[in-house]
C-alpha cells in the first residue's frame, strides 16, 4: 500500500514541474527586482496570513540579502494563538477591511523605481489585492504570486469582484490545487497537507537566485547571510552587519520624505 508521505511527495514533484514551467516569468521578476535594488530602492514584499512564510522567506534568512521591504502586519499574520485576543478570526477579518492597505503604504515615500511582490493564494482577499492596486497606481512594477487553480475557483471578496491578477505585471503560480490542500485520506471527509508554502518557496527562491546573479553580474555582489558553518564565525558576523546596515540604509530613504510632499500641498 502507497503511504501517504509518498503521495505528498509526488504531489510536490508535479509542483517542480508547474516552477519550471514559469522560468520565462521568473527570469523577467528577476530583472525588475534587480533593477530596483541597483538603483538604491527596495523590492516590497507582501502577503497577509500565511502568505506571511514567503514574505520571510524571501529577506531576512540565510542564504537571503538586503533590498527587500518585507511589509509584514502583526494584525493580519499573528497566527499561534489561533482564539482569544489577536486570534486568527480578527486577523481573518482584518485582512478583508478596506482602506488597511493604505494606511499601512502610508508609511513609506514610495518611488517608480521601487518595485513590488504580493503573495496571496486564492488572490481574492481585500488588503493584498488594495495593496498591488496602490502600487500600480504609483507606478510600482507589481509582481503577483498565488495559485492559479485556487483563484480561478474562488471569488474575490472585493464588491467590484476584482482580484490579485488584475492590479499585477506578472503573475507567478504555486502550482497548488483548488483549496490548496494535496491529500485525501480514506475515510476523511476532507483533504489535508497544503501545497501552496512548498510551490511558493520554491518560486521565491528561485527569483532570490536570478536576483543574485544579476547583481553580482553587475558589480554590486550581494552581503548575503551566511553561516559561520560555511565560511567562520568571523566572517559571518560581518556580513550580518554589513547585510542589516545596508538595509537600514535603504529603509531609510523609504522614510526621508513620508509627509512632505502632503503636508506641503495642504499648506499652500
Amino acid at each position: 500500500m502507497t503511504s501517504y508521505t509518498h503521495k505528498y511527495l509526488e504531489k510536490c514533484r508535479a509542483l517542480v514541474d508547474a516552477v519550471s514551467a514559469q522560468e520565462e516569468a521568473i527570469l523577467e521578476t528577476a530583472q525588475l527586482f534587480s533593477k530596483s535594488i541597483l538603483t538604491g530602492r527596495m523590492v516590497h514584499v507582501f502577503g497577509s496570513g500565511h502568505s506571511r512564510i514567503m514574505v520571510e522567506e524571501m529577506w531576512p534568512r540565510y542564504g537571503s540579502f538586503p533590498g527587500f521591504n518585507p511589509i509584514v502586519e502583526l494584525s493580519l499574520t499573528f497566527h499561534n494563538l489561533v482564539v482569544g485576543a489577536n486570534g486568527q478570526r480578527q486577523a481573518m477579518f482584518l485582512e478583508n477591511v478596506p482602506g488597511l492597505a493604505d494606511q499601512i503604504l502610508r508609511n513609506f515615500d514610495l518611488s517608480q523605481q521601487d518595485s513590488a511582490l504580493i503573495i496571496s493564494s486564492s488572490g481574492c482577499n481585500v488588503v493584498p489585492i488594495e495593496m498591488a492596486e496602490l502600487f500600480q497606481a504609483k507606478g510600482i512594477k507589481t509582481i503577483g504570486l498565488y495559485s492559479k487553480s485556487h483563484s480561478e475557483a474562488s471569488s474575490s471578496k472585493r464588491k467590484d469582484g476584482k482580484k490579485l491578477q488584475d492590479f499585477c505585471g506578472i503573475m507567478l503560480d504555486s502550482g497548488a490545487p483548488v483549496g490548496d490542500a494535496m491529500i485525501e485520506i480514506e475515510n476523511l471527509e476532507t483533504p489535508v497537507s497544503p501545497g501552496s508554502t512548498v510551490g511558493s518557496c520554491m518560486i521565491i527562491n528561485s527569483i532570490k537566485a536570478e536576483v543574485a546573479n544579476l547583481l553580482t553580474r553587475a558589480g554590486k555582489p550581494p552581503k548575503v547571510l551566511t553561516a559561520g558553518a560555511v565560511i567562520g564565525a568571523e566572517k559571518a558576523t560581518e556580513l550580518f552587519q554589513g547585510a542589516y546596515d545596508e538595509h537600514a540604509h535603504r529603509l531609510a530613504r523609504l522614510y526621508k520624505s513620508v509627509g512632505i510632499k502632503s503636508y506641503v500641498s495642504e499648506n499652500q
